[in-house]
């Protein structure tokens, strides 16, 4: 099942932000190209998200707390894949402001719009300016050519399952397990993924459910056996929990 998320939290893994120092000119013209920013974001379909909080709520006493002290589950999908995976790779051992100004200083690079034909237009020397390392040069050149020789359809991913869509990610050079995982929540709006390799996630769920450690990834998913269908939104609480 797929939904449309509202409000994504700050701490998403794939947003652009809109921090970082550029100048309002260029803020205003990364927005209007639809390239960064909340503006390229999809609203929540109410009555699935509706379902999903009923059914944890029922199913989770813990999670249930949660839920009512955070209130209602406020994401929202991004509409571009591709710059939403480039976002990714920025992201990673980074602090989420250092990726949300990489990120826009690169948008404004590939003048306003980032798509594999703008960063295929640009010289190395033009991306690395941007703060991109020599390591993320290659990881999202090797994104650029997946991408242009067909190897990557983004168009077709919504088609395919949640497996389907990490094994096809993860053939590019930069993309793990968990960088798909977030895709498939933040970008497809798959409602049943667990990221059992998430560090937020884990130490929630350590905190939530009493543990004298971080969980394993099968103590994790016997947690979140309950949550099912809906093991993406009862992640989000998770993450929210530690605001």
């Amino acid at each position: 099942m797929e939904i449309l998320w509202e409000n994504c939290p700050q701490k998403d893994p794939l947003s652009l932000g809109n921090t970082g120092r550029i100048s309002g000119k260029q803020r205003q013209m990364l927005a209007s190209r639809g390239g960064m920013g909340q503006n390229n974001t999809m609203p929540i379909d109410r009555q699935v998200c509706a379902q999903a909080i009923r059914h944890l709520r029922r199913a989770d006493p813990t999670l249930r707390q949660v839920i009512q002290e955070v209130g209602p589950c406020t994401l929202r999908v991004r509409r571009d894949r591709f710059a939403s995976l480039v976002q990714s790779i920025l992201s990673q051992q980074v602090s989420t402001q250092a990726a949300a100004t990489i990120g826009q200083r690169l948008g404004v690079a590939a003048g306003g719009r980032i798509q594999p034909e703008t960063l295929a237009a640009l010289t190395e020397k033009e991306i690395r300016a941007a703060g991109v390392s020599p390591q993320k040069l290659l990881y999202i050149r090797d994104l650029c050519a997946h991408t242009a020789d067909g190897r990557l359809q983004l168009s077709r991913l919504g088609y395919l399952s949640d497996a389907q869509v990490i094994e096809t990610l993860t053939c590019v050079k930069g993309i793990g397990v968990w960088t798909a995982q977030m895709f498939l929540i933040f970008v497809l709006g798959r409602t049943d993924i667990l990221p059992c390799a998430d560090l937020g996630i884990q130490n929630a769920m350590r905190h939530l459910y009493g543990l004298a450690e971080r969980p394993s990834p099968s103590e994790m998913e016997a947690i979140a056996r309950l949550w099912h269908p809906y093991a993406s939104i009862g992640s989000w609480y998770c993450w929210r929990s530690l605001d």
